[in-house]
């Protein structure tokens, strides 16, 4: 029996928590597993950061995810297809034995695994698009205020489960039977099975609101055309447009660059410049202390812009974003083997860029009032994405050429890069934007 209402409890957490795990796997998990496996640093890098594509470019097609079918089946059918292809991809892995991982593995040799990846991150990306529109669908106003803290608290357990759990357990095989391929396998293959699983619960569990009503119709598809075309026209004409652009591509440079080469410098030997962790410790290090970090900052961004407002914030939390990538270069520097100092310099470096992103997301926000704000925030989270996709393809090249020091003391030149991008839009800003105090 199809049932127009369910608790929300019974999908809610389920639905952001599957919405969560296969952006984790593209665009982080398989970032230490190709280099786990022997893929040089600039093709790791080169390779997933074109895995960010289809969340830059997801507004072109966006709108046909609201016009054919249905928000619901939209959301099924891509976890189902996520699903199937997470387990192609645990068996499309080479099989290379230790030497050939040593010595560096062609890129060709994981063409076909790129390839399922790359339609995971499409699937992903669509899949975004029908659940945020489905939990528009299926709640009130009340319900979507009530249920958005769980949301994001599911979204980020994804985080955990995916960055932390499934890459200690892929360590914790590695190291029982020496055998890296199989190791990713097996933990795929479980990613694969927690999905499904999801996936079977979501086809019986959740609601069919009637809101969520089929639009496959000729008149629909040139109304939502025009629709679409005057998104664009509307957005580039904004007063702030080309302003807000190079914002949103700069505030992030360092990060962006850093992100890609955390999992080689942690796991790259000490002969090679790196810190020589085993992937047990780089999941507990980096992807869970890590991702605590970066959750306590976003929590104690969101409370200070509440209290002062955007304009007030964005200085200290643009420079808390940046500057905190100091840790590396340090580490690179002196190459400590303490696994606690790491992370705590893990730790200080993800909550200063949790606390400082928490003003990127307010000023899309700020940038996207109007009439067509759903759709000019969606264009923002294009370029957000593009912000990270474009400096990370070239980061492994860059430190392949200058060393992870020189790559570090690069990164922290970048730090100007968040500094202009404070500088543009500051002063544009008004003062009472984002405060919730009285």
């Amino acid at each position: 029996m199809k049932a127009e209402r369910r608790n929300p409890w019974l999908w809610v957490p389920t639905l952001y928590f599957a919405e969560g795990l296969p952006y984790f796997m593209v665009n982080t998990i398989s970032v230490i597993m190709f280099k786990k496996m022997g893929m040089d640093n600039g093709s790791m890098a080169w390779y997933t950061s074109l895995l960010y594509l289809p969340w830059v470019i997801k507004p072109f097609w966006s709108p046909f995810v609201d016009l054919v079918r249905t928000k619901r089946w939209w959301t099924v059918v891509m976890q189902i297809l996520m699903s199937a292809t997470f387990f192609l991809v645990a068996f499309s892995l080479p099989g290379l034995s230790p030497e050939e991982i040593a010595g560096g593995s062609a890129p060709s040799l994981f063409s076909l695994t790129l390839v399922l990846f790359w339609i995971t991150a499409f699937a992903s990306a669509t899949h975004d698009i029908a659940a945020d529109g489905f939990y528009m669908l299926a709640l009130n106003e009340k319900e979507q205020s009530l249920f958005v803290g769980i949301r994001s608290t599911f979204y980020r357990l994804s985080s955990l489960f995916g960055q932390g759990v499934l890459v200690v357990i892929a360590g914790l095989i590695e190291k029982r039977t020496g055998d890296i391929p199989l190791s990713w396998r097996l933990t795929v293959i479980v990613a694969a099975a927690v999905l499904t699983a999801i996936s079977l619960y979501h086809v019986f569990l959740m609601p069919f609101p009637s809101s969520d009503a089929r639009r496959d119709n000729a008149g629909g598809v040139k109304g939502i055309l025009v629709s679409f075309g005057e998104t664009f026209r509307t957005f580039f004409r904004k007063p702030l447009v080309w302003l807000t652009i190079l914002f949103l591509l700069l505030y992030r440079l360092p990060e962006a660059l850093v992100v890609k080469m955390i999992p080689a410098f942690l796991v790259d030997p000490v002969s090679k410049g790196g810190l020589g962790l085993s992937t047990v410790s780089y999941g507990l290090v980096n992807n869970t202390v890590g991702v605590i970090g970066i959750v306590a900052g976003g929590i104690l961004g969101g409370a200070w812009a509440s209290r002062v407002g955007l304009k007030r914030s964005l200085w200290l939390m643009g420079l808390s974003l940046a500057l905190p990538c100091v840790v590396y270069l340090y580490m690179s520097l002196t190459l400590t083997q303490s696994i606690p100092l790491i992370a705590t310099c893990v730790f200080i470096e993800q909550f200063g860029y949790g606390f400082g992103f928490t003003a990127y997301m307010l000023y899309m926000i700020f940038f996207s009032e109007g009439e067509y704000k759903t759709a000019h925030y969606s264009l923002c989270t294009a370029f957000m994405a593009a912000s990270m996709m474009l400096p990370g393809a070239f980061a492994g090249y860059i430190e392949t050429a200058l060393g992870y020091s020189g790559f570090f003391i690069l990164v922290m030149i970048t730090c100007l890069a968040t500094v202009l991008a404070v500088a543009l839009v500051r002063r544009k800003i008004p003062a009472d934007f984002g405060c919730t105090a009285k």
